[in-house]
């Protein structure tokens, strides 16, 4: 199975409206959201904290900031297939 990780933070609104647009590309298929909030974790801090919202598929980055269903479903077929 593979994991979608959401990076983002309480608050931030391009992060709810990421965070809609993957669930609803989610429903229906095999592929887990895991949710981290990059105020938790130093790393992630370092690396995101001006860059939020971040898709990372099985850990590699596929979107920044905003995406639509269809480009969502186009990013995970792509790298799923690779």
């Amino acid at each position: 199975m593979s994991v979608l990780t959401l990076v983002g933070k309480p608050g931030c609104h391009l992060c709810e409206e990421m965070r809609t647009v993957v669930l609803r590309v989610l429903t229906g298929t095999a592929i887990e959201l895991l949710e981290l909030n990059v105020e938790d974790d130093a790393a992630l801090e370092a690396r995101y904290v001006f860059e939020i919202p971040v898709l990372l598929l099985d850990g590699q980055e596929i979107l920044r900031y905003r995406t639509t269903e269809a480009e969502l479903r186009q990013r995970l077929g792509d790298a799923l297939s690779s």
